[in-house]
């Protein structure tokens, strides 16, 4: 067998991403404030796109409408010299740039004469300060001003420019900004202020230290000792309970600002495990008090702020807005819109692509303008492809969970990516990636898409599948209006299920109510009863 160099023609299929295609991809998965900050970036980065604002209405089309001949330079230079001789005079009379004082007119004599009587002084006093720059203001040094500070007032002058008592009248006050005022106020030695300064930036949202001493001592490279006394004078502040570092000694600080820290509220406090699962026969042997005392300690524990810091709210709340909105139709069905507010739209200038491929001379430059208008075209599909995608898949979820929409919960089957995908003859990729970061605005309230797609739980005596959302939401009802003195356990909702027609485990029903949040029926048991 000889080895030499030859060729060889072969014939064969392979499937290739092109970059738009893998663009494509990623604007489908994209959320919508995703979406509009991709858009924005292609926006700014091809000259030929530009924003859609017809939906604004007619006056803001007139303007897009003038933007657009301008831009197309049929009114380049069309300002002539009417519009500047307008500047010196109009039809009404009333003076402007470049006209005479119609005060020092000779017709106006008489006029300014009785007017002069009338007010018992010559107009030039009266109208002194009309025009800043002729009469400037004078006065004692104590009271001078400078000409350049007033002189910007009403023409975006220095107050318009001067951010800062704006920004300081309209800035939410954080927690952060409130401890840093008090120890400014309180520490007048400047390293203990920067171990404070180290300390409240360790303090999170609700109010507590989440960094210890040592590590704060370690890397400002001085002794714990420092730390831990400026930490006293830090829990010192306002609101009361701030820098603590577990739940015990929040609320022992708001406590002794109460003068209601005793042996026996340190010994609750030192058990607050024991009253989370209520057991109060073993905190009233260890606190050494009788029913009643210790009911009253738990009240006064009851009143304080587990979290402190709340007070000064946190990162803004984000609104999920909905995608897609579902409504009932007068035939019973129901109607599948994209909401407008998700969907940026853009246009392509073609009039603007037309001059500027005229104009182009090398052939660098005629490839960047084909290439901007290439990306112009994809990203116009791409978005249009997009939006009758995701109308689709939500289209046919509604579909498939119409029981939901017309009776609750209670009324959702289970679904997954194949039955949708096979539905309406896509891949489930496609179909997973439309669902993501994409919510359902219905009259029961703003879903994400991933909540219609539940696991199947068999039915007992070959009935049909029911939805695992569906089951735990039975579970928590059943819970829920149980009865204080009968407290249903895991083994008793089992049989009730099983009795609905739900063949499910208790292992199951137990992570089900974990996943809920609810306790066991002991610790529910023991709630129900103190």
């Amino acid at each position: 067998m000889s080895l030499a160099p030859r060729m060889e023609l072969r014939q064969g299929q392979s499937l290739v991403m092109t970059p738009q295609l893998l663009q494509a991809i990623k604007l489908l998965q994209l959320s919508h404030l995703d979406l509009v900050a991709y858009v924005d970036a292609e926006l700014e980065r091809n000259p030929l796109l530009e924003r859609d604002e017809s939906s604004e209405g007619a006056g803001a089309g007139a303007e897009d409408d003038a933007r657009d001949e301008t831009r197309d330079g049929s009114r380049d230079g069309t300002r002539d010299d009417a519009a500047d001789s307008h500047a010196a005079s109009d039809d009404s009379g009333i003076a402007t740039e470049g006209a005479p004082d119609p005060w020092l007119a000779s017709d106006m004599a008489p006029e300014r004469s009785t007017i002069e009587s009338a007010l018992d002084t010559s107009l030039e006093n009266v109208f002194q300060n009309e025009n800043p720059g002729e009469a400037p203001i004078t006065g004692g040094d104590e009271f001078a001003l400078s000409q350049g500070m007033w002189s910007g007032v009403g023409s975006g002058g220095s107050f318009e420019d001067d951010e800062g008592m704006e920004r300081n009248l309209t800035r939410e006050a954080t927690l952060r900004d409130h401890l840093i005022g008090q120890l400014d106020l309180a520490v007048t030695d400047p390293h203990a202020r920067l171990i404070g300064q180290f300390i409240i930036d360790a303090i999170d949202e609700a109010g507590y230290l989440i960094e210890s001493i040592e590590a704060i001592a370690d890397r400002l490279s001085v002794a714990p000792s420092q730390v831990a006394s400026v930490l006293a004078v830090v829990q010192g502040f306002e609101p009361t309970g701030i820098g603590a570092r577990d739940l015990a000694e929040c609320l022992a600080l708001q406590l002794r600002e109460r003068n209601r820290y005793d042996p026996c509220m340190e010994a609750l406090l030192a058990h607050l495990d024991l009253l989370a699962k209520r057991d109060l026969a073993a905190l009233r042997r260890l606190c050494g008090v009788d029913e009643a005392d210790l009911a009253e300690m738990i009240a006064e524990l009851r009143a304080l702020d587990p979290k402190p810091g709340r007070v000064f709210g946190g990162a803004p709340a984000e609104i999920l807005i909905p995608d897609v909105f579902v409504r009932a139709a007068p035939d019973g069905t129901w109607l599948v819109d994209l909401n407008p507010q998700t969907l940026p739209r853009v246009l392509m200038n073609q009039s603007y692509y037309a001059r500027v491929s005229a104009a182009a001379r090398t052939e660098a430059e005629k490839a960047y303008v084909g290439e901007c208008l290439q990306n112009a075209h994809w990203l116009t599909r791409s978005l249009d492809q997009r939006a009758r995608t995701i109308v689709k898949v939500a289209s046919e979820i509604v579909r498939q969970q119409d029981a939901f929409f017309a009776h609750g919960v209670a009324g959702l089957r289970p679904l997954n990516l194949k039955t949708v995908a096979d539905a309406i003859g896509m891949h489930e990729s496609t179909v997973s990636r439309v669902t993501s970061n994409k919510s359902i605005g219905t009259s029961r309230g703003t879903f994400e898409m991933k909540y219609f797609f539940t696991a199947a739980i068999p039915g007992s005596a070959g009935e049909d599948a029911h939805s695992a959302e569906a089951v735990r939401h039975r579970i928590r009802q059943m819970i829920d209006q149980e009865d204080p003195k009968r407290v249903l356990s895991d083994d008793a909702i089992v049989k009730a299920l099983q009795a609905q027609g739900v063949d499910i485990a208790r292992r199951t029903v137990a992570k089900y109510r974990e996943s809920l949040r609810i306790p066991s029926s002991i610790e529910r048991r023991r709630q129900k009863a103190g």
